[in-house]
């Protein structure tokens, strides 16, 4: 999953919020010195994408991608299902998705000052761009492709991937709208299983 839905699966807790974006920039152990909350939102990070990456509907959309685009695969599907999820953001939570991205990015800037460097950059360029809102249009999961594709360490198709996303957009929104309760009903154990003790997340309907 991409930055919108490990915010999305979060619980209100600004600390589990940031906790779930950091999961993408740290690897190894987590440092024990880290607030308690984040590092559950780190934890539950990794949890959330190594499901993600076993779930039969997830490895359905994957290979609906051509041949040419299976390598990179997984980056397409999950950049995609975030623009799926933004574009029907009402279908799945209460907050309206510009109030919700707004308290992300606060809850952002009040933990700057824990942010690897490599994360404070990138959330800089988020927040400055709106980029999790903007991920409603199809031009911004364009631009966001053709960044991933810069930043990988060999050649490869990403940054024409939008074509190919765009050809399975119906199929791909269908096999999210019946991915996502699968995803949302394992956070929720993970959280009863953690005795957390908000166990609801009120942005959410599911």
């Amino acid at each position: 999953m991409n930055y919108l839905a490990h915010v999305y699966l979060a619980s209100n807790d600004p600390e589990s919020v940031v906790g779930n974006l950091m999961g993408d920039f740290l690897k190894g152990d987590i440092d024990p010195s880290l607030p308690l909350e984040l590092r559950r939102g780190i934890r539950m990070h990794r949890q959330v994408d190594v499901f993600t990456d076993q779930h039969p509907v997830f490895l359905q959309s994957k290979r609906r991608l051509k041949p040419e685009f299976r390598r990179y695969a997984g980056i397409l599907v999950d950049v995609f299902y975030d623009h799926i999820l933004a574009r029907y953001w009402d279908d799945y939570a209460i907050e309206p998705l510009h109030c919700f991205t707004e308290r992300v990015y606060d809850n952002v800037e009040c933990f700057h000052h824990l942010l690897p460097e490599r994360m404070q950059r990138t959330m800089r360029f988020v927040v400055d761009r709106d980029l999790l809102t903007s991920y409603r249009e199809l031009s911004a999961i364009a631009l966001t492709l053709k960044g991933i594709s810069g930043r990988l360490s060999r050649a490869n198709p990403v940054a024409n991937g939008i074509e190919e996303l765009m050809r399975l957009q119906t199929e791909l929104a269908e096999d999210f709208e019946r991915f996502l309760p699968d995803l949302v009903q394992f956070v929720d154990q993970m959280e009863r299983n953690d005795t957390r003790a908000d166990l609801l997340h009120r942005h959410r309907v599911l």
